[in-house]
């Protein structure tokens, strides 16, 4: 390798061992990008989530899987979010059930077995229409998992509904809720969540909610939204925290990171390109060693850059996706079907598989 680093460190990853922040730091500042590929395609390895099928091909993997942004109404304002609308606006919404089952419908059409169900922070939805929609998803598509609830609409959750989030999660998983995503998690330093989103639960409230929810059997996925007012030492201050909760839960199935899109949001930032996303997501494989499965985000970087990623850290190619709201709204609109994702996988020398939220690969 060509990196011109502290001579411990390359040993350090190519053995397997734990890096510390300032190593993260060292790495990031000083590797070329095909060095740092190379480490990060190493440490997937040693993350065991490199398989192969019977002829030899290395196996990446994908899901079937929808949005469903419930409810566009939202009271926390973030200045880096172009979807949310006010009760006041004329284009807030909350889904009717027959909107949410024509939806769920063409899912199963194609043989979706997820949905990713979201929403902004509504003042007045209360905790029986939640429970009776989970209920309801459950009963009528009992092949569907519920991926749904990000930390921070729990923690608004429990105030609204008057209850500790604790028992907020467990009477969700009760009802039929399958899995959290990670939402929400921005930049998990509370100083950067004060200029991007400061009505947003802190960085020590998200994490609880995950925690709590590692302790109840729900698994989720640990994002990172990058590229606008944060410093590098903050990513790897949020990468710490990812690694430190994964230590104590063992409840992250995967971690996703993606750059801030611009458009229409009221964030004043200098968003980074491509090279830095490729950057940070084989830095974030290297780092977090507790982590089996890192996904691709094509969604924010096209398919093509989706692709290349799989040469840095990336085990995963994400989700069909067959519906997106938020990033589409901030001027970032990709869609592919399996089809898609299939060839892309094998242009790049994969073997394609479908997956469970769980990544347990599908027949």
């Amino acid at each position: 390798m060509s990196i011109t680093l502290e001579d411990s460190i390359i040993p350090k990853v190519l053995t397997g061992e734990r890096i510390t922040g300032p190593e993260a730091l060292e790495i990031y500042r000083h590797a070329q990008p095909a060095d740092l590929a190379a480490l990060a395609d190493a440490r997937r390895n040693q993350a065991k989530a490199r398989s192969y099928d019977g002829r030899g091909n290395e196996i990446v993997t994908y899901i079937i899987d929808r949005n469903i942004n419930y409810t566009n109404v939202c009271n926390v304002y973030c200045k880096f979010c172009a979807f949310y609308r006010t009760e006041r606006d004329a284009d807030h919404y909350v889904l009717s059930r027959e909107e949410i089952d024509r939806k769920l419908d063409e899912l199963t059409a194609v043989g979706g077995i997820q949905i990713l169900m979201q929403g902004g922070h509504h003042p007045k939805l209360g905790l029986d229409w939640y429970l009776d929609l989970l209920n309801h998803i459950r009963e009528k598509y009992p092949h569907i998992n519920i991926h749904a609830f990000s930390p921070p609409e729990f923690n608004h959750f429990a105030e609204v509904f008057k209850m500790p989030m604790r028992e907020v999660i467990a009477k969700f998983k009760e009802a039929g809720l399958g899995s959290i995503p990670g939402g929400g998690g921005e930049i998990l330093v509370d100083r950067v969540r004060n200029r991007i989103a400061p009505l947003k639960c802190d960085s020590d409230h998200w994490l609880e909610a995950m925690a709590i929810a590692h302790e109840l059997g729900l698994k989720s996925s640990a994002t990172m939204m990058f590229g606008h007012v944060e410093t590098v030492e903050d990513r790897i201050e949020h990468l710490q925290r990812l690694r430190d909760q994964q230590d104590a839960t063992g409840g992250f199935t995967a971690f996703i990171c993606w750059t801030f899109q611009p458009d229409n949001t009221r964030l004043k930032a200098n968003p980074v390109g491509t090279a830095e996303y490729l950057r940070m997501q084989a830095l974030s494989r290297v780092f977090l060693d507790n982590f089996e499965n890192v996904q691709s985000s094509w969604v924010t970087q096209g398919p093509k850059i989706g692709q290349v990623a799989l040469k840095y850290g990336a085990n995963d190619f994400g989700s069909v996706m067959m519906e997106e709201n938020v990033v589409s709204k901030a001027g970032t609109s990709f869609r592919l079907n399996s089809e898609e994702i299939e060839r892309l996988m094998n242009d790049a020398g994969y073997e394609p598989r479908r997956r469970d939220n769980w990544y347990r690969l599908k027949d």
